[in-house]
């Protein structure tokens, strides 16, 4: 007899409307249970698939198991697996087709001994969803209830454990019925309770259950230990005995010559263990390249398995199938793994397509966005569509509507913008007046994204997917359309735009805040500087003015009016700059340091110029306006929706990241006090070495290497004690400035208007995130922009590669350079290089077993001896007796150099060929004296690199002559024509049938 029952569906649709579905839902009195002990087999009509009889226990993964460890239930070695239906229509609806198609299959394998229960047709499995339940409750108890049916429906011969990652569910279900064991996934590696009905299940996870709890931070040596994980997989470690366990090396090797913080002293052992599962596979596109003539005709000439070696180290090689492997052999290929065998070494893969040759600059930079999962697609024609008009037939305009709904500014403001050169994407601009109660008044004001973005649009949903604009040595990847990023959102010098202001009323004398206000603005900015002319003007150099092109046609008396005003105000600006650095400063701000090292080009975009950034106060005095507005902004929206609001936190790094850190300033005679932001920073200010500024850069770089990254998080999943932010010294902070390149951003400025809106008592457009989409969505962006970071500096080794690799070191003035000793290895040790701003190994015994040795003129050579090596220093004795001895911070001279390689990227690498620092010959001393002067560094680097695009180019007009004429497809590959054929897939050709 079947139950009627209707069952409610509230749908989301694309345009964020919540759409209410009532469909009829039907129960029935038995449903397969699928297992052999069921006591009516006659009328349970299963499908020929029945659990095993030999298993000491059924196993019900509940709905969150089911969708983050698959990989794990995918195992063969386990056993009486019981899905039900509600954790697989959960991983359809969250988790996509692929991962429910892989469910599904592996419901349909018979060598799996795994079955599918329909609990919610069960009449007695059934429960309907509670009034104000949520989703995942209702889901955890519906399987639990589930459970316990399925437990009496065998006669209680069977022991079920419910594996569940909700800890509520273990507490409240975990003792509530006899023989239905509720346990932690976690947790079960060290569960001693009901060791019976459990211990196979645990033993399948390759862990006994005396092991302790998961560790975090464990050594994993070798490739056996590895246990066929890839780097970036989720895995199950198990612990290995203390007398196995083994210590971080302090020697340097190939590829690990950065300075990176121990958690561990170097003579400490730490927890070492191997990998014994994989929860996660999260295998991508990775870049390979083939192996060398020689090393192809030595597997046969009609070898189709090859090994390829991917550009990162930490993948293995990769096995793929091809009879191209000559052909590719000097080109950059993307392949992607699709099966790693238990009896084999190597994962297998297939050929995806050729990024570009080896060495070839566009091949290399395709290479970085490839290993960081960077896609730089254009713009499709939807979401142009989307986009608003502005082109001189048609220019764009403020509407009379808008100019109703927001605060004009034009007139009543002097508002401008101080960025670097070249800049087009303007974020923000600054204003500061005098009021008429003397007050001043200090205004942000920020590029009106979200006007032009609505939300869940196709712009919307592009640019929530790239999160971040990609910022690379010699270019940029919008996050927005150009129409947007470079124009209608760019707050250019004399154009009318929309802005989103934060503006304070200061007291005159204190510069203390009185009141702020939040809103939607018009704006004109009247200047667009940059950062060098501004500084200028703040210094009293008023020739610069011949620079600025808003003061190229005015008269001699309007002109001088003028750059008095914007001098005034970048002055008061400064000093209101000064008075909020100097308040943050005393709770605790870091003045840390990195190097970045800036790409000049020339006209044709060839290397120029390698030139480490140096600041300016102007660059402090913008910095601190968007800190604050920032913290203000963050203040309002928490305030408003205190369960989901972005905000970000820096969480204050391991004490013991900074034994490094003390360590060097030891040696210089400073102590470094961390245990506070504000001693550390006291620390640094007082640790400068009055012969010799660099020690300080260094030790502030320490500072900033022992740093945690600083990460978006959803208000909602944060206690308010964790809101902190460590390098900033702030409470509560955002990113709300720069809209146009981080989609953070504009998912703040969505909150304000939201916030303003609240306080005004008005209807909040839009939807908001709720908590859980919002941490899902920190998560997607905190990973997009440690992929920006990890491009950014990639390209710029690349560039500072392409620099040196031409040159000969042996003859080359430019490669030799001064060098500062920041760390002491066991063969070796760290410099910084502060003309490029490049840091590296230089090692003091070679391969050969040599040690380095200098003689009374300094100069170094190889010979036969030993390294000793102190807490400040390293000593190379030679079998003659001779001695040279390295401390920290002692400056040597140095030959730079490239280690080319033809898998990998190439690397600097860096010889002491002197004890004594380098002496700058007359001839360089103009341009090596000081950073801040350019000088001719790479122009012949990129003779090659031209030659070798003009002969491709050639090649491409064959290849574009015979497409014309033959119609062939524009790829190289077979992968390249499928592309081709889908975009085609996706063209609407309705007008062109008529329909």
């Amino acid at each position: 007899m079947l139950q009627k029952r209707e069952k409610v569906l509230l749908l989301r649709t694309f345009q964020g409307r919540t759409l209410r579905i009532v469909r009829e839902h039907y129960l029935r009195p038995c449903v397969p249970c699928h297992s052999p002990l069921c006591p009516q087999p006659a009328a349970c009509s299963h499908d020929g698939k029945l659990l095993s009889s030999d298993v000491t226990h059924y196993v019900i993964p509940d709905w969150k198991v089911v969708q983050d460890y698959l990989e794990i239930l995918e195992f063969p070695e386990l056993k009486g697996i019981i899905f039900m239906q509600t954790a697989c229509q959960a991983v359809q609806h969250q988790r996509g087709r692929r991962q429910y198609n892989k469910l599904r299959n592996l419901l349909k394998d018979a060598r799996h001994d795994c079955i599918l229960f329909a609990n919610e047709f069960q009449q007695c499995c059934y429960l309907p969803r509670e009034g104000g339940e949520s989703m995942e409750k209702w889901q955890t108890r519906s399987i639990y209830n589930a459970a316990v049916w399925y437990y009496h429906h065998c006669q209680d011969r069977m022991p079920i454990v419910m594996v569940t990652e909700d800890e509520e569910a273990i507490q409240q279900y975990g003792s509530e019925t006899e023989g239905v064991f509720v346990i932690s996934f976690k947790g079960i590696l060290n569960v001693n309770k009901h060791r019976a009905q459990i211990e196979a299940f645990v033993r399948l996870q390759g862990a006994s259950s005396k092991d302790s709890d998961l560790v975090s931070d464990i050594l994993i040596h070798g490739m056996k230990a590895r246990n066929r994980s890839i780097h970036g997989d989720v895995v199950v470690v198990e612990l290995l005995p203390k007398n196995e366990w083994k210590g971080r090396t302090v020697a340097l090797c190939e590829n690990d010559c950065d300075d990176k913080a121990s958690g561990e002293s170097p003579s400490e052992p730490m927890p070492t263990g191997r990998v014994v599962g994989i929860l996660q596979k999260n295998w991508r596109d990775y870049v390979v390249t083939f192996p060398s003539k020689e090393e192809v005709q030595s597997q046969g000439k009609n070898a189709q398995k090859i090994l390829v070696t991917p550009w990162d180290y930490r993948i293995p090689k990769i096995r793929i199938s091809t009879q191209q492997a000559e052909t590719l052999q000097d080109f950059r290929v993307v392949v992607r793994i699709d099966s790693w065998e238990s009896t084999s070494v190597y994962p297998n893969g297939h050929f995806v397509r050729v990024l570009g040759r080896i060495g070839d600059l566009e091949g290399e930079i395709a290479t970085i966005l490839v290993e960081n999962s960077i896609s730089v697609i254009p713009f499709s024609e939807a979401q142009m569509c989307e986009m608003p008009v502005n082109t001189p037939e048609n220019p764009w305009k403020v509407s009379p509507e808008e100019e109703q709904k927001r605060k004009d500014l034009r007139k009543s403001h002097l508002v401008f913008s101080i960025d670097p050169k070249g800049c087009e994407d303007v974020d923000d601009t600054l204003s500061v007046r005098t009021l008429n109660n003397g007050n001043l008044e200090l205004g942000v004001h920020i590029a009106d994204v979200t006007h032009f973005v609505a939300p869940n649009s196709y712009i919307d949903i592009e640019a929530r997917t790239r999160a971040t604009t990609y910022y690379l040595a010699d270019r940029r990847y919008d996050m927005l359309p150009s129409v947007l990023s470079a124009d209608l959102c760019s707050l250019l010098g004399g154009v009318d735009r929309y802005a989103v202001s934060i503006m304070w009323e200061l007291d005159k004398a204190s510069y203390e805040i009185k009141k702020v206000w939040y809103g939607r603005t018009i704006i004109r900015s009247a200047y667009k500087l940059f950062y060098e002319a501004a500084q200028e003007l703040l210094d009293g150099n008023l020739s610069v003015v011949d620079d600025i092109p808003e003061f190229k046609d005015l008269d001699e008396k309007s002109r001088q009016a003028k750059l008095e005003e914007l001098v005034w105000a970048i002055g008061k600006l400064t000093d209101i700059a000064r008075h909020v650095r100097a308040k943050r400063d005393g709770c605790g701000a870091l003045e840390l340091e990195g190097v970045e090292v800036r790409v000049q080009l020339d006209d044709k975009k060839n290397i120029h110029d390698l030139i480490p950034k140096q600041p300016l106060e102007v660059h402090e005095t913008v910095a601190e306006c968007m800190i604050l507005a920032n913290h203000w902004v963050a203040k309002k929206i928490w305030e408003s929706f205190p369960h989901q609001a972005l905000l970000r936190q820096h969480p204050p790094p391991h004490q013991e990241f900074f034994s490094e850190l003390r360590e060097c300033a030891k040696a210089k005679g400073f102590f470094i006090d961390t245990r506070s932001n504000k001693t550390l920073a006291d620390s640094l200010d007082n640790a400068k070495d009055p012969h010799d500024p660099i020690v300080n850069r260094l030790l502030r770089s320490m500072a900033t290497q022992a740093m945690s990254n600083a990460l978006y998080f959803s208000t909602g999943s944060c206690a308010e004690e964790e809101f902190h932010h460590y390098g900033l010294a702030l409470d509560k902070y955002t990113h709300f400035t720069s809209p146009i390149r981080r989609y953070s951003d504009i998912v703040v400025h969505r909150l304000l208007m939201a916030a303003i809106s609240k306080d005004k008592k008005m209807e909040i457009k839009g939807n908001l995130f709720s908590n859980k989409d919002l941490e899902e969505l920190c998560r997607h962006i905190n990973n997009r922009n440690r992929a920006a970071q990890h491009s950014q500096k990639q390209s710029t080794e690349l560039f500072q590669c392409m620099y040196f690799k031409d040159k000969d070191p042996a003859t080359e003035e430019r490669c030799i350079s001064d060098g500062v000793i920041y760390s002491i290895r066991t063969n070796g040790v760290l410099l910084f290089i502060p003309r490029f701003g490049i840091k590296g190994a230089a090692y003091l015994k070679n391969k050969d077993g040599l040690v380095i040795s200098c003689g009374p003129d300094s100069c170094s050579e190889w010979k036969p001896g030993s390294l000793q090596r102190f807490q400040n220093k390293i000593t190379s004795t030679t079998t003659d007796g001779e001695s040279v001895t390295f401390h920290l911070f002692d400056h040597v001279t140095v030959r730079i150099s490239i280690q080319a390689s033809r898998c990998h990227s190439d690397t600097i690498r860096l010889e002491i060929i002197s004890n004594k620092p380098y002496k700058i010959p007359n001839t360089e001393l103009i341009h090596q004296s000081s950073p801040l002067l350019k000088s001719e560094l790479v122009k012949e680097v990129t003779k090659s690199v031209e030659e070798a695009q003009l002969a491709q180019e050639v090649k491409v007009n064959i290849i574009q002559e015979e497409y014309q004429e033959y119609c062939q497809t524009k790829g190289t590959s077979l992968y390249t024509l499928l592309e081709e054929i889908r975009d085609l897939a996706l063209l609407d050709v309705s007008n062109n049938y008529g329909i």
